[in-house]
Formats: structure tokens, sequence, C-alpha cells
């Protein structure tokens, strides 16, 4: 695991650097990734708009910022992730307040497309799915722990759609999207928040 998570460090881009790259492809016509389609090039679009949105209105609990400040050693939080993914367009701002707001964590983003050999040895249910964060101490490069690719009760929330209908059509995609609206960001902050505490 350690090689995999060196190389997708080293190959890794910071958030406003993955915010550039998703702006110059989608100015091309393209979405991050090796498929091209018209669904991810619609969906990288949407999820520009998203992501500035959150930038923007996404508050860290005064909680949760009191808590990041007892952090003792210093994290590496690789994840894996698209332009395209609406899951990652909903995190990985969350991902990028909480780090903004200590000096223990450097966030790093890696392309899932660009590193399939890390993504192949953080799989969830057998499934490449992202975004995929992993706590890594940054002086030793040991792997401590993974989350994602979802907060629990999107999650639970999208099991449910499942077992109730059978699949995951465009309404449980949209309704996903309303689940996070609501959420505002707080469950996933409190989930890496008590991740980092245990570590």
């Amino acid at each position: 695991m350690k090689t995999a998570v060196a190389k997708a460090i080293f190959n890794s881009h910071t958030y406003p650097e993955f915010r550039m790259i998703i702006s110059e492809l989608l100015l091309e016509g393209k979405s991050t990734g090796k498929e091209q389609s018209e669904s991810r090039l619609h969906y990288s679009t949407l999820n520009e708009t998203r992501m500035s949105r959150l930038d923007t209105t996404m508050k860290v609990t005064d909680e949760n910022l009191e808590k990041l400040k007892s952090l003792k050693k210093s994290f590496v939080w690789l994840v894996i992730a698209e332009g395209w993914c609406a899951d990652s367009a909903q995190l990985l701002p969350v991902f990028n307040k909480l780090a903004n707001e200590s000096d223990k964590i450097d966030l790093k983003i890696a392309l899932r497309d660009e590193n399939e050999d890390l993504m192949n040895l953080v799989q969830t249910n057998g499934t490449s799915a992202i975004p995929k964060l992993i706590v890594v101490d940054k002086e030793t490069g040991e792997v401590y722990s993974e989350w994602g690719p979802r907060p629990k009760g999107a999650s639970d929330f999208m099991k449910n759609y499942k077992e109730k209908h059978g699949i995951i059509d465009e309404t449980a995609k949209t309704d996903l999207q309303m689940w996070y609206l609501y959420d505002k960001g707080v469950s996933t902050q409190d989930e890496l928040v008590a991740l980092m505490l245990d570590l």
C-alpha cells in the first residue's frame, strides 16, 4: 500500500489545482478521467457549480474547530476523486475547509483513473467508489485509516432506496443531492474529526 500511496501523493493536486483542472477541461468540452461522455461532461459542469457554492457557504462548526486544534501529529489526507463524481463535489469542499482550519492536515487529491493501483487497494464492496479519503502519517508515510465514499447518513439513504426500489435511478441521485444540501457538510465534518481524534 505504501508504494501506491507514495506514487499517488507525488502525482496529486491541491484543491485549487483540482478545481483549475476541471475548469480547464470544461473549456475543452471534457471531463476528468479516461471515459469521456455527455453524461460525465454534464455532471462535471454541475459539480463545478456545487463546489463553488459549497466553497462559499459551507462552515466548519465551532465544536469541530476546537477538536481540530487538539491534533498533535501531522497528516496527509489523500483523496481519490474525479471531477464528474457528484459525491466528490459535495465532499471535497468539506475536506478542504477542515484542512484549511488545521495546520496538521495537508489535503492532496489524486484522480482515480490515474491511480488504479491505489484504488484497487481501497475498494468499497468490490467497487471503485469515490471519493475515498486515506489518512497518511506525514512523517512516516504510514496509512492509518480510510473513509468514504459517503457519510453514514448518505450511505444509509442510498442503501434504503435501493432496497425499496431495486435500483439507483435519477430520482435517488436527486434525492441524495437534497440530503447533502440539508446536511450542510456537518455529518462529514463530525465523522472525519471523530476519526482523526481516534488516531
